[in-house]
């Protein structure tokens, strides 16, 4: 009878327990301690250093080289050799970077564009013969000049402390010794192989029996690790004037290619001012075109005019708002943005408040718009890592193949696949993105930065096309309107307008359907019929929604937070 009694309150207890762990606490919501209605973890925090990229192994990689004494640049660019290897579904050496380093010595942003240029002798005549429907997005015809080995060199030269070799070194031994492939990175090469399975190398090098590797498989790229180590061994130049630069330009020469010795041979990357604007006492910086990071500001200068705060998180009113300030963005993207060596961009005036002011006018409250025009101006697949070192240098660094694994086009014996970046230009000879020999392309990927104070805040980036910009002003606005935190700003549900106007599209750039707004699971049913009352298209858009990386630093403490989401493999680490 005792022992009855005893396993009476044992029970006892365990249902009170029970019970007490589902009721809401000081600050919760229902089980979640962050009082928030989506799935969220904590910031990662940490005093001298921190990482934030894609894949856990790259992540390790940065902080290896930063454990070892170097810069943020230096664990930047190991993380990215690491990247090139481990996720080719999205980036790697046949691709461009971009990046925005802030100095702690000069307390100043630096920006760097390190995109590569059309084929000097494929002419345009030439090109509309060869693509009268269009520029194709795979095989030799889009294949513009590699960036990202450049960028690594420029980015060094001016921020770097260990020596090349130590920082490819984590890299050469995974592509030498083999890693296991992770889960998304794996669904996404099988997918790449459908499509590219038959372009020259791309089968032999990137395949097992014309088969992607599977989650869990151990792959090596012995190929890339011989191209790496030259690198390392030789600089830049064995990439664009040496023995991989002969083997790139013949590959191409033999399969209809353009891309040529000369190409590789007079290309640099080139140091650009970031260009910003004020959010509600934060500066946020992007970097100026050929990129599209200019369109995030004119999202954000456009939403400053509005009560965010007070409409609420995922309210229809803040989704509403948000998707016709990218319809009116996006128009100007679709016109103005162009390589600025080839075109006159009204920069200053696109990112102005005044301009702004303007385009605000053309929002509805009450309705959606199903046309919008570029404004009447008077003279413009991926992987995003950040990292930050003890001394308070940041980086904020993006690279892409475009289209995932890029043209499908491998050279024989370099381990790596040519990017697909030509496939932006546009055909019509009166749009500023119109084909030429020499240009650099439209280019979606782009870091972005927050100061405040002229202190650095927050270093972070989003995957995905023309996702980027928009991601980007909704991370702000998560951070600043919503209050939330670095990672929550991350996990929250996204939004994505798909069909708007497009670089590559006729000069006049007019969303002529309204686009798709895609709502990612997590936001009510209620918001969705509301947005379809004011005449949105709504849709789910599966795997839109694209992947976030950020670091913060307190600018009291220096204590840096971490994050990294869910939609990717990646990590955020520090120590």
């Amino acid at each position: 009878m005792h022992t009855g009694r005893c396993r009476s309150w044992r029970f006892a207890w365990l249902i009170l327990g029970a019970i007490v762990c589902l009721l809401p606490g000081p600050g919760q919501a229902g089980d979640r301690i962050v009082g928030l209605p989506f799935a969220t973890r904590s910031e990662v925090l940490a005093t001298q250093a921190m990482a934030a990229t894609s894949q856990p192994l790259a992540t390790q990689a940065a902080l290896q080289i930063l454990r070892a004494g170097g810069s943020a640049v230096d664990a930047a660019i190991a993380a990215n050799a690491v990247l090139g290897l481990v996720e080719p579904t999205g980036n790697g050496i046949g691709g461009d970077l971009f990046a925005i380093v802030w100095d702690a010595k000069s307390q100043k942003l630096h920006g760097l564009n390190a995109s590569g240029r059309s084929p000097q002798s494929l002419s345009y005549a030439r090109l509309r013969e060869l693509a009268p429907d269009g520029i194709p997005p795979y095989g030799p015809l889009p294949v513009s000049v590699p960036g990202c080995v450049d960028g690594w060199f420029a980015l060094h030269e001016r921020f770097g402390r260990l020596p090349m070799q130590k920082l490819l070194a984590p890299a050469i031994g995974y592509a030498r010794e083999g890693f296991a492939v992770s889960q998304l990175i794996a669904h996404y090469w099988d997918l790449s192989v459908a499509r590219l399975r038959d372009y020259p190398g791309f089968a032999e090098q990137f395949t097992r029996a014309g088969q992607a590797p599977r989650a869990g498989d151990i792959w090596r790229n012995p190929n890339l690790a011989a191209t790496l180590s030259q690198i390392a061994r030789a600089g830049r130049n064995a990439f664009y004037q040496g023995p991989i630069a002969t083997t790139i330009a013949d590959f191409m020469a033999a399969h209809g290619g353009y891309l040529s010795a000369a190409d590789l041979a007079s290309h640099r990357s080139e140091w650009v001012e970031p260009v910003a604007s004020d959010y509600r006492g934060h500066t946020i910086w992007e970097l100026p075109p050929n990129t599209q990071g200019i369109a995030a500001l004119q999202i954000l200068n456009i939403l400053e005019g509005f009560d965010l705060q007070a409409a609420g998180f995922g309210s229809a009113r803040h989704l509403h708002l948000f998707a016709e300030a990218t319809k009116l963005a996006f128009a100007d993207r679709a016109r103005h943005y162009a390589d600025p060596d080839f075109a006159e961009i009204p920069l200053a005036v696109l990112i102005s408040k005044d301009y702004a002011a303007e385009r605000r006018k053309l929002i509805r409250l009450d309705a959606a718009s199903s046309s919008v025009r570029a404004g009447l101006i008077d003279h413009g697949d991926t992987i995003y890592l950040t990292t930050a070192d003890a001394a308070g240098n940041m980086v904020s660094l993006i690279q892409s193949n475009y289209r995932g694994m890029g043209s499908g086009m491998a050279p024989p014996g370099l381990g790596f696949i040519l990017q697909d970046r030509g496939q932006l230009f546009s055909l019509d000879p009166a749009h500023a993105n119109v084909y030429a020999p020499g240009k650099r392309p439209f280019h979606t990927i782009i870091p972005a930065f927050i100061t405040k104070d002229g202190k650095p805040w927050v270093s972070f980036g989003l995957m995905g096309g023309a996702m980027q910009p928009q991601g980007h002003a909704q991370i702000v606005m998560n951070l600043i309107d919503f209050g939330m935190n670095l990672q929550e700003a991350g996990d929250a549900p996204r939004a994505y307008l798909a069909g708007s106007a497009e670089p590559t599209a006729a000069s006049q750039a007019q969303l002529t359907d309204g686009g798709v707004l895609h709502l990612e699971s997590g936001f009510a049913d209620r918001t969705r019929r509301e947005l379809e009352a004011l005449g949105h298209r709504v849709g789910n858009g599966s795997g839109l929604f694209g992947g976030y990386q950020a670091i913060r630093r307190d600018p009291q403490t220096g204590v840096y937070a971490g994050a990294s989401e869910s939609r990717k493999d990646g990590q955020a680490a520090g120590y």
